[in-house]
């Protein structure tokens, strides 16, 4: 029950608008590691490729971890909500039928952020794709497969 309540309290003030930029973290539940396994990574990625192509979202910075991922994008069209529910319902969707199993589940919920206008996108850019770094899963960024970025970041 203590899962559910908290799922609730990230809701409260949950404000999403087109034209906005979001950096939204959500989990894989029970944090298990299943991106470790860099093809179920890329089949992440690939969803929020067609979302960016769709035009629903432009997305400017991205890092798909072991167990979570990071996205900083801005918001074209719909719902934070819904763009959500599409990015999870359809990346375990795929990952589950290509491996014949319940092989992804996502943690209900998710962290976001909305950039207000005097933060720094490339800033947030530089923490979100530093995420492997940081976390030691690699020594450099340029050695972790699931990430990329709008800008060229020194």
């Amino acid at each position: 029950m203590q899962e559910l309540k908290h799922a609730r309290c990230l809701r409260i003030g949950r404000y999403s608008q087109p034209g906005n930029a979001y950096l939204v973290t959500c989990a894989v539940k029970d944090r298990l590691p299943i991106f470790s396994d860099v093809p179920r990574g890329r089949m992440v990625v690939m969803e929020m490729k067609r979302l960016h192509d769709s035009g629903v979202v432009r997305s400017l910075a991205w890092v798909v971890m072991p167990d979570h991922l990071h996205w900083l994008f801005e918001l074209k069209s719909g719902s934070l909500p819904a763009l959500m529910q599409l990015l999870k319902g359809r990346s375990a969707f795929v990952i589950n039928k290509a491996y014949g199993a319940k092989t992804l589940t996502w943690q209900k919920g998710y962290h976001d952020h909305g950039v207000r206008a005097e933060e720094d996108l490339i800033e947030m850019a530089r923490y979100v794709v530093n995420n492997p770094t940081r976390a030691g899963l690699v020594m450099q960024r340029g050695d972790y497969a699931l990430w990329d970025c709008e800008w060229q970041l020194e």
